[in-house]
C-alpha cells in the first residue's frame, strides 16, 4: 500500500461511529478538521484516502457512500468488539472499544512496533526503526494491503491480543516482533501470525553485529520482507482452496491457480488453466 496520512483513522473511524445518518461537509470538517476550511479537491483526495485504506474505491463505494449534494454515508456491515473482562468503577473513562473493520479483498498486513527488550528506553529508535522499514518494504508490493505507521503505532507499548488488531485494522495477518541489544551485538526476531485464529505461520531470529547500524537495519528489513511474502502467498492459496470457485472474488482466484500451478502435475496445470480462463471471463 501506499503512505496513509495521519488522519485516515480519523475519518474512518467517525464515519463508522455516524454510520445511521449522511454525514455533510461541515460535519467532517468540524470533526476532523477541527473546523478549519479546506478546498473540495482537499476534502475529495482524503475521502478517497479513507476509501482505499478499507479496500473500497470511489467507483464501487461498498464501504463509503457518496450521497449527490449531501454528503458520504458508512453503509458497510459493523460489529462492535466489546473488550473481554468485568467491569468495574475504575473502568469509567477507559478506552472505548474499537468498530471491527471489514477485510479488503487482498492480502492485508499490519506491522505492529518492535518491543524494545533491551531494558533501555533510548534504544526505542531502533525497535521503531525496524518496524518503520518493514512496513515500507512491504508497501512497495503492490498486492499487498499494508497498514500505515500512523495507523499501527497506536498499539506501542501496549499487550494486545492478535485477533483483536485484526478485527481493529482489518487486516488478516500481523507482523510482530522484539529488539534486544547488548553491548556491540543485537538479536531480533519477528513473527507473522494469521489474525483470525492466531496461527503462527512463520518466525525467525537474527543474531548481528553493530558495526554499521543502518547496514544492520537495511540487511533485516529485507530479510523479513523476503520471506514473509512467499509465506503470504502460501497462507492465501490454503485460505482460498476452503471456498467453493463461485464465492471467489478477483485476487482469490489467482492465487488459488497459482498454487494449484506450483504443484507442477498435469491435472493441477489444467484446473489452474481453467479457473484462469474463468477469471478472465469474470473480470476482464
Amino acid at each position: 500500500m501506499r503512505s496513509v496520512e495521519p488522519q485516515v483513522f480519523d475519518r474512518v473511524e467517525f464515519l463508522i461511529r455516524n454510520r445511521d445518518r449522511t454525514v455533510s461537509r461541515d460535519d467532517l470538517l468540524a470533526a476532523v478538521w477541527s473546523g478549519r476550511i479546506v478546498s473540495e479537491s482537499t476534502l475529495a483526495s482524503r475521502i478517497n484516502a479513507a476509501r482505499t485504506a478499507i479496500g473500497d474505491n470511489g467507483a464501487d463505494q461498498r464501504l463509503i457512500r457518496t450521497v449527490l449534494r449531501k454528503g458520504i454515508r458508512f453503509v458497510g456491515a459493523v460489529r462492535e468488539v466489546q473488550n473481554s473482562g468485568v467491569a468495574t468503577a475504575a473502568s469509567v473513562g477507559a478506552e472505548q472499544p474499537r468498530f471491527a473493520l471489514p477485510l479488503p479483498d487482498r492480502p492485508s498486513i499490519a506491522v505492529l512496533p518492535f518491543s524494545n527488550m533491551s531494558g533501555d528506553p533510548e534504544q526505542d529508535y531502533f525497535a521503531d526503526g525496524i518496524s518503520e522499514d518493514i512496513i515500507t518494504g512491504l508497501s512497495k508490493l503492490r498486492w499487498f494491503f499494508v497498514i500505515a505507521r500512523n495507523s499501527s503505532f497506536i498499539y506501542k507499548g501496549k499487550a494486545v491480543d492478535i485477533r483483536q488488531v485484526g478485527r481493529e485494522l482489518g487486516v488478516r495477518y500481523v507482523l510482530e516482533g522484539s529488539v534486544r541489544k547488548g553491548g556491540s551485538r543485537v538479536r531480533i526476531t519477528a513473527q507473522l501470525i494469521e489474525t483470525a485464529g492466531g496461527q503462527h505461520l512463520w518466525a525467525e531470529r537474527y543474531d548481528r553485529d553493530l558495526a554499521d547500524i543502518f547496514a544492520v537495519q537495511d540487511e533485516i528489513t529485507k530479510k523479513v520482507v523476503a520471506s514473509i511474502e512467499p509465506k503470504l502467498l502460501e497462507a492465501e492459496g490454503i485460505r482460498s482452496q476452503s471456498r467453493s470457485p463461485e464465492d471467489l472474488g478477483a485476487w482469490d482466484m489467482l492465487i488459488r491457480a497459482n498454487s494449484l500451478f506450483w504443484r507442477l502435475t498435469k491435472d493441477e496445470s489444467q484446473a489452474a488453466i481453467s479457473i484462469l480462463q474463468q477469471l478472465v471471463e469474470r473480470h476482464p
